[in-house]
């Protein structure tokens, strides 16, 4: 029964991760798309992508194609957006096409979200071992890249 489980588990995994690449494509941002899902109890309460804040204009990039200091990463967007709902985030999942940054990390334990669930990785590792060091659960997933 325990196999069956974390098929099931695994296959919700993946579906909810091609769901936060789907919702990527919002980003404006010209030099990486990244999306994030917050699903408690089989339901999405959350969504983010990364960009500039609201009401800002939808440039990510300066003109030398450096990222913008204010640019908020899909995490964090999705985390702020759910603090302004009714829902809590104590114990959902987070799916995010990426592996999170520190910052993103921090944000991540206080929102009391248990387990994060990546495609790719980020190029600094210091988030996903400040989320280990925290004991949030971390789960790669791979997808059929078509």
């Amino acid at each position: 029964m325990k196999n069956q489980t974390e098929d099931k588990q695994k296959s919700l995994d993946r579906r909810y991760m091609r769901m936060a690449f789907i919702w990527a494509e919002n980003s404006y941002c010209r030099r990486r798309k990244v999306g994030a899902l917050l699903v408690k109890e089989k339901m999405i309460i959350s969504d983010g992508y990364n960009g500039t804040p609201s009401g800002f204009e939808n440039v990510c990039e300066d003109e030398s194609g450096v990222t913008k200091p204010y640019v908020l990463h899909a995490e964090a967007n999705a985390i702020t957006k759910v603090a302004r709902s009714n829902n809590s985030s104590e114990g959902a999942t987070l799916y995010v096409t990426s592996s999170p940054c520190i910052e993103c990390a921090k944000l991540i334990i206080q929102a009391g979200i248990k387990r994060v669930v990546y495609a790719d990785s980020y190029r600094l590792s210091d988030g996903v071992e400040l989320l280990q060091r925290a004991g949030v659960e971390l789960v790669a997933v791979e997808l059929d890249k078509a």
